[in-house]
Order: structure tokens, then sequence, then C-alpha cells
């Protein structure tokens, strides 16, 4: 029994390693979900590749999920693909041995995460994903020798050397089927991962008293000679609901009273910024926003968090060279390639081309040039290069970062990105992700933003008698201020609500810094939405560092926000992801 022994022990260190990952990472129920049908998508790719001795897609969307969301939901996806794929293949001591191998691989794919700070192409990646598809059908190979051998070196030999050929051959496919599908599933789960980085809890009566003491303390902040900037009696604006989601540490978290993210504290002090809030003097126990940014900015790893950091110390006014004792600006610079690009993506060097005017350094020609030659044949923008499918958010941004550009070339490319956001327009006024998925808040700002960068009045948009996507995103705006993601979705609310505020406040970025105040102001305490409801004028066609006039920045008490509503269409995800991966037990099973 000393095979049992030995498979059942790696398979209990590999889990015990797997799920401490995973209680780290603590996803929310919309993550299990996608757990389990990342795991039925991995299960079933080695079935529907059954008649192709060992190329089989599984190790790459394994090794993509750990990548994407980290150790312990890769390992997840691994264990489970294994063991639910084998009740169609046939159970037996092999079975420990795949799941431990798999598990592994997603932990892999987290650690080459860290490693690359989420910076990877399409054939390092392609190549990293061949070597450990080698690796692990290797591992299976000794798994073999465990289970039907002497455990001499001599039968491992043997067993390595029979299989080495069929370990190739799961090389090669794994460098195939990364080719075609690794940036890509890279790039949805990604976005996945982040919009749902929240964990949402039930409420105790320690907490609640713990929330009212909270209140009870705000309340007193915003008393002239506290010390801290007055806030108004109830967060029932946009801007208002962010300066209530302020925690004590100066940053902002997800929804208030969540843990301050460097990702929540950036956006929400552009939109403030927008509103005429000077991050620098957003404050909460003596600490300001701008502070706790400065603060995380050692753990910016990529370059859209250099670029992020550089757009607010713009909006602050703090200079980008000494930006946390980091130079912002020359990290900017050496990330831009002789092609001009970011890593050769779109998105990041649209907003590279934005955050060096928040420097108030021209970005270079060659940078320009390359985003132009990047749009799609239907006008619009994708997050990589040219021939993907084009997104609304990534064409805005893009829209925005060639505002200005001279040349016939950037002005036919304007042209037909303003024609591709006008189509994309959905009946309730807003905007989709991608066509056919459904409008919501942050895709109809990044549209908004694009077309009053370049001039173009999103108001004046009416298509099929739809109202303006400004309607919309006033229609999304709840009774304490924050901005819903969509009419079925409340999610990551101070994200949402930190990039609508830009669109509602019509200033495209860079956002020029606000004037410093000199005393705390008090405002009075009934308050309307007229900052959300403000008109919106078109910006000028070039990107200059100049803004519409600020409207007076209004503040507001903290405010308890309740969990973000759990729809239909919520449970249902939850539901068909875990009813998909249990399904599988019972496919083909003998």
């Amino acid at each position: 029994m000393s095979w049992q022994l030995g498979a059942f022990a790696i398979l209990t260190v590999a889990l015990a390693g797997g799920f401490a990952w995973y209680e780290r990472d603590r996803p929310d129920a919309r993550i299990v979900a996608l757990v389990g049908t990342l795991a039925a998508f991995a299960a079933l790719g080695r079935i529907a590749f059954a008649a192709f001795p060992n190329v089989k897609p599984t190790t790459d969307i394994v090794l993509v999920s750990g990548y994407a969301l980290g150790g312990g939901p890769g390992f997840a996806v691994g264990a489970l693909a294994g063991l639910a794929s084998n009740f169609f293949f046939g159970q037996g001591p092999w079975t420990p041995w795949q799941m431990a191998g798999w598990g592994a691989v997603g932990v892999i794919g987290a650690g080459l995460a860290a490693v690359t700070g989420r910076r990877i192409g399409r054939w390092p990646l392609a190549i990293v994903c061949a070597a450990i598809g080698f690796g692990f059908t290797a591992l299976q190979d000794v798994g073999d020798w465990v289970t039907y051998s002497d455990h001499s070196l001599a039968q491992l030999g043997v067993y390595v050397g029979k299989g080495i050929g069929f370990d190739f051959v799961h090389a090669g496919g794994c460098l195939v089927f990364a080719l075609a599908f690794g940036p890509a599933l890279i790039h949805s789960l990604t976005r996945f991962r982040t919009r749902l980085n929240v964990t949402w809890g039930t409420a105790t009566p320690l907490l609640a008293f713990v929330l009212a003491a909270a209140s009870l303390t705000g309340w007193l902040a915003s008393q002239p000679g506290s010390g801290g900037v007055g806030r108004a009696a109830a967060a029932s604006t946009p801007s208002g609901y962010l300066l209530a989601a302020q925690n004590s540490d100066g940053g902002i978290g997800a929804t208030p009273g969540a843990a301050s993210s460097q990702l929540y504290s950036g956006w929400a002090a552009l939109g403030l910024a927008t509103a005429g809030e000077n991050p620098q003097d957003v404050l909460r126990g003596g600490h300001s926003l701008i502070g706790y940014i400065e603060g995380g900015v050692a753990s910016a790893s990529d370059p859209g968090d250099v670029e992020r950091n550089l757009l607010v110390a713009g909006a602050a006014g703090v200079s980008p060279k000494s930006f946390g004792g980091r130079d912002l600006l020359a990290e900017l610079r050496a990330d831009i390639s002789r092609n001009g690009s970011v890593n050769n993506q779109t998105n990041w060097t649209s907003f590279a081309v934005l955050a060096l005017r928040a420097a108030g350094v021209a970005p270079p020609r060659a940078t320009l040039a390359w985003l132009v030659r990047q749009q799609d044949a239907d006008g619009g923008f994708n997050f990589g290069t040219r021939g993907g499918q084009s997104e609304v958010d990534d064409t805005g941004s893009a829209l925005e970062a060639l505002a200005g550009v001279s040349g016939s070339a950037a002005a036919r490319a304007r042209s037909r990105a303003v024609g591709y956001v006008r189509g994309q327009q959905d009946r309730d006024g807003g905007f989709p992700g991608e066509p056919g998925a459904g409008s919501n808040a942050q895709s109809t700002a990044f549209a908004v933003q694009g077309l009053l960068a370049v001039g173009a009045n999103p108001s004046s948009l009416h298509r099929r008698s739809a109202p303006s996507p400004i309607d919309y995103l006033r229609s999304l705006i709840a009774a304490d201020g924050h901005v819903r993601y969509s009419r079925g979705s409340d999610e990551t609310p101070t994200w949402v609500t930190g990039e609508a505020l830009m669109a509602l406040e019509g200033k495209p970025l860079p956002v020029t810094a606000p004037p410093r105040r000199t005393t705390p102001a008090v405002v009075p305490r009934k308050t309307t939405h007229s900052t959300a409801r403000a008109s919106v004028a078109p910006a000028p066609a070039h990107h200059a560092p100049h803004h519409p006039k600020r409207r007076r920045p209004r503040r507001r008490p903290p405010a308890v926000t309740p969990p973000p509503v759990t729809t239909t269409a919520d449970r249902l995800v939850v539901d068909a992801g875990l009813l998909t991966a249990v399904s599988l037990a019972f496919v083909g099973g003998s």
C-alpha cells in the first residue's frame, strides 16, 4: 500500500497549501461560481480532445486561472478538473496525482503573475505553458513509477523514457492552445476578478455598534474646529458618497467600511477632483487621501498602477517625480518600448498618453502613431492590438488619448472611433463594455469622456429615441449618492462612482488639480442631487490641461451602505457554475 500512502500524502500537502492560498484570497460567491465553471471548462476541454492522445487545453486553462485569479482559485480549478474529468476517463490511483499536478499548475500560475508583475506577452506565456505542460506529464510518469514498479531508479528511467514522447506532445499542445486563447482568457478573468475583489459579511450586533460609533465619530469630525474636512449631513450625491466612504487611514475601499485599496482610492481621488475636491484636502482622522495613495505607491507593480498614480498626482497638484519616494514619470518613460507602445497593449498605451499629459509632458509621436495603427476595422479599439474585439471602454480611453493630436491619420481615427461609440449606444441610453453585453456605468462613463475629449456632446446622442448617456448615469444614482454598476448589478460602488463622477462632471482625463482649501468648509445640512444632475457641456476639441469651470464642492458625513443587491442573475451565475462542475461527475460514469 506504499503507493496509496505516497500519493495521498502528496495530495494532502497540496490541498493544505492550496486552500491556505484560497483562504487568503477570500473570494466571494461569484468567484466560487467562476472556479466551478472554469473547472468544468478545463474538464470538458480534456474530454473534447479525447481522440488526440495527450493534446489537451486543460493545463493552459488551469495555469491561466491561477495567473488571473490567484493560487487558491487556480489550485481548486486544477484539482476539480482532474477529479471531474476522471468520472469520464475512469478513476484510479492516477487521480490523486493528476489532481495534485493540476492543482500545482494553478499555484504556479499565481507565482508567474507575481514574478512578471502580471505583464507577460503571448509567446512568453506560451513557452511557459509548454514547459509546465511537460512538467505536469513528467509528474504523471513519476506517479506511474510509484504506483506500478519496484521503485528502483532503473524502473524510473524506464517509465520516464517511455513517457517522454507523450510529454513532448502535451507540451506542444499547451504551446498551441496558449498562443490561441491565452492572452484573451487572462484579460477576461483579470477584469472579472478585479471587479469582484470584495467580501461581504453578515452584520452582527457588535458590527452594528461599531458602525454606529463610526458614524458618530464621523459626525463629530465634521464639526468646525475638529481638524477634519467638513462633511454635510447626508451623502446624497456621488461626491458626497465618496467623501463619506473615506477611512481613518485616509484611503477608500470598495465600499464604506471596507479596507482601503490603492485601486479604489485612486479612482475616487480622480472623481472627487473633477467635483472640485483636491485629494490633498480630503481628510479623515488627520490622514489625507493623497497621503494614503502616496504611502502605498510602493505596491505599484505594473504600468497601469504607475499611470493611475500619475493621473492622481496631476489631479492633486503634486510632483510625479517624487511621489511616495518614486519617480513615476521616469518609470513610465521606461515602460514605453521602441515602437511607442506600453507592452503592446492599447489600453496601457492610451493611459500612458493621458498620464504623461497629467505630468505636463508631451507624449512621444511614436506612441500616438502606434495607437492610431491599432484601430480595429469597425472603428473601435480593444484592450490589446488591432484585430481583437472592440470595446467601448478602450475606445473611449483611446479617444481621450488621441484628442488634439494633429494629422489626418489621427483625425480620421477620431472620426471613426466616434462613429463606433455612437453605434454601440443601447436603448436605455447607456453603453455596454462589449457589443450586446448590456449597459453599465463604467463603460458609459468612458464613452462620455471620450466624446467630450474630442468635442462631441454626448447629450446629443439619441439612438432610436433613447435617453442620453448622462440621463442613464443619473438613473443609476442611489439614494445615498453612489452610482450602481448597472440596472441589475451593484458592485465595487466606490470605483464605479469615481469613474461615473468624471463623466457626470463633464471632465475627461487628465484632470487638472482643483485649488487648495485654506480652511475646512462647512456645508448646509440640506442637500440635493444638483451636483450629479448638472448639465454636461462639451469639452474643447484639444486636450490641453484645462477643463470647464468647477462646481462648488459639497461635503458629506459618513454613511453606512448596505451590501450590493443580489439579483436573480447573480444567484443564477452561482448556481450554474456549481451545477456545471458537479454534473460532470455523472458524464460517462461507470
